[in-house]
Formats: C-alpha cells, structure tokens, sequence
C-alpha cells in the first residue's frame, strides 16, 4: 500500500459501498423502482456503468433517468415517493434492512483514538440516521454531510469544504468507492483512498479508475483502513 505521507488528523468517509455495502438496498431499490414505472428490470451492471460514468451519485436520479430511457413519463416527485417507501419500508424494515455494515467490531472505536472521523455522504439525513442508528450508535462522527448539507452535491467538493472549514489545519483523508467521491476529493485537494471491493466483477476496473483520479490507494474494504493509518507517518512529520 502507498501512504499520502502524515496521518489523518480526520477521516472522512462516505457511506455506500464504504461503511455500508448496499447491493441489496439502495441498488435493489432503483432496479424495483424501474419495473414498478417500466416493466423492465435493469442489470446491476447497467446501473454500475453510470456510476462509473460519474455525475449518478443521487440514486433518486438515477432512477428517473432510467424510468425516462424507457419512454415512461413520470413525475420526479413520485419516484422519490416510491423509492423511499420500498427503500426506508415502515420504521426501516424496507430494503434498507439488507445492508451490509462492513466495519468489523472494535474498528471505528480503534480508529477514533487516532482521529476524528467524519462523513460525507450523499444519502439524505433522515437515511443516513436509520443506518447509523442501527449500526453505529456508539461512535461520534463529526460532522455529517448529507445531501441537505451542501448546494453543490458530489462531485462538487462542497461537503469536503465545509469539514475543512471546521478543522482547517488539519490532515485529512477522503474514502470513497465511486469517481463522483474520487473527483470530489480531487477538486478539494484533499487525498483520497478508493474502495473497491473484489466481489464486485469490475473490482480491478473500478480499482484503476479510482487510481486514475487521484487514489493514493485502493482498499478491498474498510477494515484494511487500520493498517494503513498505522503505517503512516506521524502527524508532526514531513513526507
């Protein structure tokens, strides 16, 4: 692995396919979101092959675009409306429900004595509350980025601003999986690591995009974050 010189003073992280492994949620939703309005059930590698085009960050979105490719008209408001119902279900028993939280046990509360972590996402907050709640209840992050946060969302770099803005002499480290977080960090000049984990079948093809955009390095998951921030220099030192 290639370190990006100091430690983290903070780690920010985004959420989907970071933190969380979503296959059966957020990219369930959009295929079942498209059959209700179309018929059609789209591929996961359709759905993969816009967000490598970057610019697809908003699932929302993305499922209109594709209900619309379809010659269906409908109302933007009423795929948002759908999405969330099957997504969030009742109290979060929707598909939500299917993710994967990929921390292992004792890692984020390992790595906060270290720094401090920190998010940015483009999930809505009232999503992003559900899954912390449910699997992260005991660990701080500070602050969280949400889709109502910033004006611009990914790959604007408004959210990586706004964290600077509250640690502004800090060291900071960006981890995401899509060229949407990768441009993001880029714009903002913060050092990105790109997460690609090998059960997806481009693993090697997103892991060099990633790298094609600025990715000091590329993790299978998140649990190998441990290591690389214990290889790093200490914050006082040059690189």
């Amino acid at each position: 692995m290639v370190v990006a010189g100091s430690a983290p003073d903070v780690i920010v992280f985004d959420m989907d396919g970071v933190l969380v492994e979503v296959t059966e949620s957020y990219r369930e939703a959009i295929r079942e979101t498209v059959r209700h309005y179309t018929g059609d059930l789209v591929s996961h590698e359709l759905i993969q092959d816009f967000k490598d085009e970057g610019g697809w960050n908003n699932d929302w979105l993305l499922s209109h675009r594709l209900i619309t490719d379809r010659g269906k008209l409908v109302d933007y408001g009423d795929v948002v409306e759908y999405f969330n119902a099957i997504f969030l279900g009742e109290n979060g028993d929707g598909l939500i429900a299917r993710e994967k939280w990929m921390p292992q046990n004792g890692l984020l509360h390992r790595l906060s004595q270290r720094a401090t972590l920190a998010i940015f996402t483009g999930r809505a907050k009232y999503e992003a509350d559900v899954t912390l709640a449910r699997y992260a209840n005991g660990i701080n992050f500070h602050p969280i980025i949400t889709d109502e946060s910033v004006s611009n969302p990914k790959p604007a770099p408004d959210g990586l601003y706004l964290i600077r803005e509250q640690y502004p002499d800090k060291h900071i480290w960006y981890l995401g999986d899509t060229v949407d977080d990768a441009r993001s960090a880029q714009a903002a000049g913060v050092p990105f690591i790109g997460v690609s984990m090998p059960h997806n079948p481009r693993h090697a093809e997103i892991a060099d995009q990633l790298r094609g955009l600025g990715a000091f390095t590329v993790l299978h998951d998140i649990n190998e974050l441990e290591r690389l921030v214990g290889q790093a220099l200490p914050p006082t030192c040059k690189s």
